[in-house]
């Protein structure tokens, strides 16, 4: 095994990593060595226990991978035998669906068997979906020595993992490269294909169903009463108790009060829970507490048997596995700390995770793949559900391969060396990481601070900010806003005062002290929060009729128009100047990231993107903006010249209209040329640029304010999503909430589609019902008024979808026979018929 930090190995891996990022972007098939698939494979036999002992075993090889009852008869199928202590002979080939794990056999390898059947290829079950049965697991050549190359003093035998192939393919080394096993060709190319169809954005739609699916295993982690009846510790201090290692916060632990060497964990598990991962949460900033080498035993409580001896590094922030993949209940398992770093005494752990199930978790399947689960992904519900499973594993070993190099990619606390440029272009990729969680609350704890020493009191008069948020023309300098009033407050007073830094400890949840004038509240973090909520309203006022009491941000113009399916954002101001306290904004939201407060800006994907570098896009970012101009530059490049001329007249242009509803020239004296037919394109290029650009220095002032806060590295971690969701919270829009705001025309409360309604709108995730709301109103946040009118045509189809007018706010809803029914059509219009929207056209005025 070679050392995975190996320097030449690393570079290799990095080669490896941006070829395939190119081939990403350019939706070309990725690299021959990263798919590559071994064409012979030796599988050992690991017969049940629970079936009687036999000297040989028989083996039913199936046409194709998959059975049921009902097609049972229609596939070819074959038995081969094995005997006892032999291997089974297979390719590298695998597949899974809901029968189990597949391997498939060559027309070659079947005949060594005398299989009789007349099949292309064969498949034969590696295991089953549930328990029970035989497994074939892989083994190593029996004849070690085949193939072998003398080089430089070093034996290599042909390498047959893809691991080592994109190592021998990229690495630079001396000498001849170890030759690899013959790939299977056919299965190469299967991973390698792309549909005709295939764009770089149904890469990104396919991570976030992975995310969705398989990527948040982790989460699910942390409630363990469903499977431990209860926890027993050594000991534990008064202040520390057991209760924190289950209360998921990685701010709280359970501490030790023994002897060295004397501490332990058990848990006393429900009856029939199977292990298949268990995991300890620790942290390196703990020093001398931090567990260094633990022991995992298990069994009935009189005969505990060893089961694992781990040592964690001594720099992990996060989980480690100490346990997995058991194939039997253990009535108790007991975690023993055998030494501690430093030789500390005590010891802290911080949580206890367990993953367990009656059924194998065999991964990926491509019954997963199958249309009704692609409803939120309409970009792949027309391809077919094994190129959709085959490309999920490629971009599994891609994300495996970025993990191994990542924290080579991204810059430290203390050091100015960039990030690697490429990594703007995979984002969406790192939802897949495994290692990113770990770096990201690594690069927090480097970057911390001590809490200060004094918490700066301010006197807030709110009754005169009201004022000025009811009419902010009486006031232009805006100095009574709560803004204004917490900006100058927190100005340091003298030299010698230092300003916040907003880098402190996460549990360090209240920033300064609020005196609300004549209101008599006494601040233990409630007049803080409101100090916020307050300056998170006058940046970006909720409610549409409201004026915008602060210069920092102006309507999009989808808000002033009406149209499009954001209309509730804000962009920064490109006319405003003052960049300090944009820089100040970008600290508030930066110390949102690191603590538990929430700063809410509704601010578009365009802003949120350039904020953590990634790649920014007209076609798929600036309809959050401005969908008129996006519709009205498409139908310009597309039109002919007659169209052109017949529709602008020599009145169009070099300038355009900036969102705070500046006129800029795009060129100098540009509102004086008119531009011709055969220019439209470069005039399109212009607009297009300079839109995208209109808020640059504003968004550059705020992000400099952020890195004042939170490393280079964690923006370069996030996604963007990630970073709205970690500075503005997670916006809750409740069924309750959805019932204040809507109003039924023409449908009593007792209506049966009334009932359907509520009932499928109870089944939608957070998700799904930010959707919904998006389609009929336009905007993804309350308060929004929602009115719904029966269908027009009033008859019982299911094949109808609802119809909405985001210019009123309004659902048509179709009279279904059932809730079923209702929740799947309303949630296939939310997520497939947002861009339809004739509300208006870009022609109107």
């Amino acid at each position: 095994m070679q050392d995975i930090n190996d320097p030449r190995r690393l570079l290799g891996q990095i080669r490896c990593v941006l070829e395939c990022v190119n081939c990403l972007r350019l939706a070309q098939p990725l690299p021959q060595a990263l798919c590559y698939v071994p064409g012979e494979v030796q599988y050992k036999i690991c017969k049940d226990p629970t079936s009687a002992a036999s000297s040989r075993s028989l083996l039913t090889v199936w046409e194709a991978p998959g059975y049921s009852k009902q097609n049972l008869k229609k596939i070819a199928r074959a038995t081969i035998e094995v005997q006892k202590g032999s291997c089974v002979k297979a390719t590298g080939e695998e597949y899974g669906n809901a029968n189990g794990l597949w391997v498939k056999l060559s027309k070659e390898q079947m005949e060594e068997y005398r299989s009789s059947c007349d099949m292309a290829e064969g498949w034969v079950l590696l295991c089953r979906q549930e328990e029970g049965g035989d497994r074939l697991v892989p083994v190593e050549s029996p004849d070690k020595t085949t193939g072998q190359q003398q080089l430089f003093g070093i034996d290599y035998k042909p390498i047959s993992r893809w691991e080592d192939v994109v190592d021998a393919t990229y690495s630079m080394r001396l000498g001849r490269k170890p030759k690899s096993t013959q790939p299977d060709e056919d299965a190469v190319q299967k991973l390698r294909f792309i549909p005709p169809s295939w764009t770089y954005e149904c890469d990104e739609d396919l991570v976030h169903f992975l995310y969705e699916h398989v990527g948040k295993e982790d989460e699910s982690l942390g409630n363990i009463k469903q499977f431990v009846e209860s926890i027993n510790v050594s000991t534990a201090t008064e202040e520390n108790n057991l209760s924190f290692l289950t209360d998921g916060n990685h701010d709280t632990y359970w501490e030790s009060d023994g002897s060295h060497g004397q501490h332990w964990i058990q848990l006393n598990m429900k009856e029939g829970t199977i292990v298949k991962k268990l995991l300890l949460t620790v942290d390196s900033t703990d020093e001398n507490y931090m567990p260094k080498r633990v022991m995992v035993y298990g069994g009935e409580r009189d005969s505990l048997k060893k089961l694992n001896d781990i040592i964690i590094e001594d720099n992990l922030i996060g989980d480690v596995c100490i346990l997995e993949d058991m194939s039997s209940h253990l009535p108790i398992i007991e975690i023993r700390i055998i030494e501690c770093f430093d030789e500390g005494i005590d010891v802290r752990i911080r949580g206890i995770k367990i993953k367990s199930s009656k059924e194998r978790d065999l991964g990926l399947t491509a019954d997963m793949f199958l249309p009704p689960n692609l409803v939120r992904y309409p970009r792949m519900e027309a391809i077919d559900p094994d190129v959709l499973y085959r490309r999920a594993l490629i971009l599994q070993r891609f994300v495996k391969l970025l993990d191994n190099v990542i924290h080579h990619l991204v810059p430290t606390w203390d050091h100015s060396v960039g990030t690697f440029s490429q990594l703007k272009y995979i984002k969406q990729f790192l939802l897949l990481s495994k290692r990113r969680s770990a770096l990201i609350t690594q690069c927090l704890k480097d970057s911390e601070t001590s809490k200060p020493n004094f918490m700066p009191r301010l006197y807030i008069n709110r009754r005169l900010a009201v004022e000025h948020r009811d009419s902010p023309a009486l006031d232009p300098t805006y100095k009574k806003s709560v803004f204004s009033q917490v900006y100058e407050g927190l100005k340091p007073t003298d030299k010698s005062e230092k300003p916040l830094d907003y880098r402190w400890p996460v549990r360090y949840d209240q920033w300064w002290e609020c005196k609300f004038i004549a209101e008599g509240i006494i601040d233990q973090g409630g007049g803080f929060r409101d100090s916020l909520a307050d300056i998170s309203e006058e940046l970006c006022p909720s409610s549409a009729d409201s004026p915008v009491p602060l210069p920092f941000f102006v309507r999009t113009s989808n808000q002033g128009n009406g149209t499009g399916e954001a209309r509730d954002m804000y962009v920064p101001n490109p006319s405003c100047k003052d960049l300090a306290k944009y820089q100040w904004i970008g600290q508030l939201m930066g110390a949102a990231l690191r603590g538990k407060e929430f700063l809410v800006l509704a601010l578009p994907g365009l802003v949120w993107k350039q904020l953590t570098g990634e790649e920014v896009s007209w076609s798929k970012d600036f309809p959050a903006v401005d969908s008129l101009l996006v519709k009205l530059l498409e139908m310009m490049e597309l039109m002919d010249k007659e169209t052109f001329e017949f529709k602008f007249g020599g009145e169009l242009t070099y300038t355009t209209v900036l969102s705070d509803q500046r006129m800029v020239e795009l060129v100098p004296g540009g509102s004086n040329i008119s531009v011709r037919y055969e220019d439209r394109l470069e005039f399109i290029k212009m607009v297009q640029k300079a839109r995208l650009e209109e808020s640059k220095e504003q968004v550059e002032a705020i992000q400099a304010g952020l890195l004042k806060v939170v490393p280079q590295a964690v923006l370069d971690l996030l996604t963007w999503q990630e970073l709205e969701k970690r500075v503005c919270g997670d916006p809750e829009i409740s069924v309750d909430a959805l019932k204040k705001l809507t109003r039924f025309e023409d449908l009593g409360a007792t209506d049966i589609r009334v009932q359907y309604f509520w009932e499928a709108l109870n089944n939608f995730t957070n998700e799904d019902r930010s959707r919904f709301l998006r389609f009929v109103t336009g905007r993804s946040r309350l308060p929004a008024p929602i009115y719904i009118y029966p269908d027009k045509s009033g008859c019982s189809s299911t094949d109808s979808l609802p119809e909405s007018s985001t210019c009123s706010s309004t659902l048509y809803l179709p009279n279904y026979p059932s809730a079923k029914v209702c929740e799947e059509k309303l949630r296939y219009a939310a997520y497939n018929c947002v861009a339809i929207d004739t509300d208006m056209s870009p022609w109107e005025e």
